[in-house]
């Protein structure tokens, strides 16, 4: 397949292992790395895994008179596909997704510039946190260069999926890889909603409910506390954004009946971005898919995540306007 991938954020935790396994697609023709520093040594290593996608690697143009364009950043995203987005700081032990808010809304701000310039008709898949925040702030930046699709812009939420699968299945001892729960709402504590209900065949206490519940909304303080201070959730992150990305490579290539939960604009709710199951196809999203009946436990969940998640939007879309 003729597509080409940049990860933006390629020198990170997240970045270097989402890297090798995109290197890894056959789905996949060029891959770019762009990162303000480390990428050409990321690239290198990289082009030695006997894989058909070319590797490139790319850093800020150093400063120029007169003043031109980020000819790095130029570089990685011409021609782009797919744009994936991990670049930001990582969560340190007390610290929430939202605590990294103003680092990382500006790096997802002038990366989506960049995007807006030089590839505006990519799918661009947002992994940097908070997510709630990172997603309607690069909408806003689009909205702002004339040239948002909604069709094109998606949070990565695939890690609360994968998570349930595999709290759910050890739970009942079976393969994770049966398994696939609906996660819907946000991607950030109590806006992480798995639908448990909906697992055919699934039988739980209420004890079990609430507690795998809990630990997929948390489960990523999970690792920051075990990494004691090292990290957050780079390595299952990194694999989350791999099967991500390459469900949208598939749907892009005209592989057909392409569903998997996003973080995107929707109408489900009434907050203006929604995770849910969404049908991606040539054009990126084709559908967003209603998120079905849910259980009265659920429903508590879902009316606290609300509010939360509209602020939480919002707080991205004022850091654009302000």
């Amino acid at each position: 397949m003729n597509k080409k991938v940049a990860v933006l954020g390629a020198n990170g935790g997240i970045g270097q292992p989402l890297s090798l396994l995109l290197k890894l697609s056959p789905n996949i023709s060029q891959l770019a790395c762009y990162d303000i520093v480390g990428t050409p040594g990321v690239a290198a290593d990289l082009s030695h895994i006997p894989t058909p996608a070319k590797i490139q690697g790319s850093l800020p143009s150093p400063g120029s008179w007169p003043p031109k364009g980020n000819e790095g950043l130029k570089d990685a995203l011409d021609g782009c596909d797919v744009v994936v987005i991990p670049a930001g700081v990582p969560r340190k032990p007390g610290m929430t997704r939202d605590d990294l808010f103003n680092t990382n809304a500006s790096i997802v701000k002038t990366l989506v510039e960049g995007c807006a310039d030089y590839c505006p008709d990519a799918v661009i898949a947002i992994i940097s946190n908070p997510v709630n925040s990172t997603v309607p702030i690069a909408a806003e930046v689009l909205k702002k260069k004339g040239v948002y699709n909604p069709k094109k812009l998606a949070g990565v939420t695939t890690l609360d999926v994968i998570r349930a699968n595999t709290f759910i299945a050890d739970n009942q001892g079976s393969n994770p890889q049966d398994v696939n729960v609906t996660v819907i709402g946000g991607h950030a504590g109590i806006t992480i909603l798995p639908l448990f209900s909906q697992v055919k065949g699934l039988e739980l206490s209420d004890g079990d409910r609430q507690a795998l519940t809990v630990r997929t909304q948390f489960g990523g303080d999970e690792v920051v506390k075990a990494k004691a201070g090292a990290g957050s959730a780079t390595l299952s992150m990194a694999y989350a954004g791999y099967l991500f990305t390459e469900n949208v490579l598939k749907a892009l290539s005209g592989e057909e009946d392409i569903v998997q939960c996003a973080y995107v604009e929707s109408s489900l709710t009434d907050a203006a971005f929604f995770a849910s199951p969404v049908k991606f196809g040539k054009e990126g999203i084709e559908e967003v898919l209603p998120y079905g009946e849910i259980s009265d436990y659920e429903q508590q969940w879902f009316d606290k995540m609300i509010p939360d998640l509209k602020k939480q939007i919002e707080k991205g879309i004022n850091f654009i306007d302000a």
